[in-house]
């Protein structure tokens, strides 16, 4: 299935992509060269220029290009792999204060009323004026659905753990493998490896039981139990066997979640 395709708004001619990120809207460099008509590069200068400037998580996020990918926030090389700079309103207004033509001041002022600052639906929906202005209802229309499209993406994305939780919440006590794999739902088997191959347990070696790694035991994600078995024959075997803790199943949920089949 094709990714839904995002939202575009038209500056001073020019059709840009509306992009989100950590609930503000953001601008590429490239978004910025276009929209003002500056050699490609421009802005970036300007900004490298000045970076000492810049507070990151106010004027910029800088983020990593697989997060790029996978959430789709903005289009990206397929090729690149160095963390892509999101401007934000603030930091848009300090890289172009030096763009003074008159293009500049209509692309600022355009960019700011239209892009950045948008109005929750419910303070801007007038159905009269919606009936009777296409471009209101049009806009209307595509704030609806960026919205409705941004929630469903997060319900999707979000149910596996959520009913992982449900799980959780149900259960009293420490789990052996078994146990945590049904919670999990998932074979027990897929569960041993994954826990092998990602450092969870491992066995001594001329030793049968599975064994935590200190620093999962110390983080209280599992739990050694050792319980004294009696032989028919009346001597007592002493047996150790690794136990997953509901902070440890919470933890692997989260882990999980999303990629249990």
């Amino acid at each position: 299935m094709n990714a839904p395709l995002k939202p575009i708004i038209t500056i001073s001619g020019k059709q840009l992509p509306i992009v989100e990120y950590m609930g503000n809207r953001v601008v590429t460099f490239a978004m910025i060269d276009e929209v003002h008509q500056r050699p490609e590069g421009t802005a970036r200068k300007r900004f490298n220029d000045n970076r000492e400037r810049f507070i990151e998580g106010e004027d910029y996020f800088k983020v990593c290009a697989s997060e790029i990918r996978t959430h789709k926030i903005c289009s990206i090389s397929p090729k690149a792999h160095e963390d892509v700079i999101l401007i934000t309103e603030s930091g848009y207004l300090m890289l172009t204060k030096s763009f003074t033509d008159d293009l500049a001041w209509q692309v600022q002022r355009q960019l700011v009323s239209s892009y950045f600052k948008v109005k929750e639906l419910v303070q801007v929906f007038d159905p009269m004026k919606a009936l009777s202005d296409p471009n209101a209802l049009r806009g209307l229309l595509l704030g609806y659905s960026e919205k409705v499209i941004e929630l469903e993406q997060k319900v999707e994305v979000m149910q596996p753990t959520i009913e992982a939780f449900d799980r959780i919440a149900k259960a009293d006590g420490s789990f052996c493998l078994r146990d945590t794999a049904n919670n999990l739902q998932m074979r027990q088997s897929d569960l041993i490896k994954w826990l092998q191959l990602n450092g969870w347990i491992y066995k001594r070696p001329g030793n049968t039981a599975w064994h935590g790694y200190s620093d999962k035991l110390q983080a209280g994600y599992l739990e050694h139990k050792t319980e004294v078995i009696t032989r028919p024959d009346g001597s007592e075997k002493i047996t150790e066997q690794v136990r997953v803790t509901p902070k440890g199943l919470t933890k692997l949920s989260k882990l999980l979640g999303n990629n249990n089949d």
